[in-house]
């Protein structure tokens, strides 16, 4: 476990017995940036509020943003949730933790560099979901995936210095 500097603890393992596992990785996408430019927006949260009037304002609200975490209220959950970076590796890999979520889970978005200007991008989510839940949402958690792999990859990385 990671703690956070404001006594949240963010879950890194997945130990539940009433839950089971379930791993979704995205498509592999591919950007015309350095694995080193994208690193550098997406290891500090705090690159949120550039983009954040894009966040539709009836789903989230009440957003906390800091270099590390994300606090936020989103619809359809009774608690804010916290999102928090758990781990970096520079110019490689960047993994997240959630809190007030009603499962345990991780997300990590990861970067290969094939050659200058060229980083390949994969999202990959870790979560305990209940098998009854699988079903009606593994699909949606795929395509998701999907798409934000697609999003990120065509990202201006560039013009944020």
């Amino acid at each position: 476990m990671h703690k956070c500097k404001k006594s949240c603890t963010f879950v890194a393992a997945f130990n539940s017995n009433n839950m089971s596992e379930t791993k979704y990785e995205s498509k592999i996408s591919s950007a015309p940036y350095s694995a080193e430019q994208i690193y550098r927006v997406i290891s500090n949260l705090q690159n949120i509020e550039r983009v954040k009037d894009m966040i539709p304002q009836d789903k989230v609200q009440e957003m906390e943003i800091e270099p590390d975490r994300i606090r936020m209220k989103v619809d359809g959950l009774a608690q804010k949730i916290t999102i928090a970076i758990v781990d970096r590796i520079e110019n490689d890999t960047v993994k997240f933790g959630a809190e007030g979520i009603p499962m345990e889970a991780n997300f990590w978005i990861q970067l290969k560099e094939l050659a200058p200007n060229d980083t390949r991008i994969k999202l990959t989510l870790k979560a305990d979901i209940p098998m009854m839940f699988r079903m009606m949402i593994g699909s949606k958690l795929q395509t998701g995936l999907d798409q934000a792999a697609e999003m990120m990859a065509k990202f201006p990385y560039g013009q944020w210095q």
